[in-house]
């Protein structure tokens, strides 16, 4: 099931570009069209990556029921990386 509203902490996977098949969090929805997501390891909380909704599917999970509350500021680099690796496990 894809979600259609983007939200902070929506875990997503990446279609289209050269980073496709790469699961991310999303980290701020900037436009009705853009978001910055990031996923811990090659793209840190402090430098995410603009990301069209295009281009991204939209999972019902999110970061904060692995551990990874990004909305409130409690999630770093470390437990975003460790709550997409749990989601990509139990997949």
């Amino acid at each position: 099931m894809k979600v259609k509203t983007p939200r902070e902490g929506t875990i997503c996977v990446s279609t289209q570009g050269r980073d496709k098949g790469a699961t991310y969090a999303i980290v701020a929805v900037v436009s009705p069209q853009f978001v910055l997501v990031a996923d811990g390891n090659r793209k840190k909380l402090s430098c995410p990556k603009r990301k069209n909704l295009k281009h991204l599917y939209l999972s019902p999970r999110t970061a904060a029921e692995y551990g990874a509350d990004i909305s409130n500021g409690s999630a770093d680099d470390c437990r975003l990386a460790y709550a997409i690796k749990q989601y990509l496990q139990s997949k």
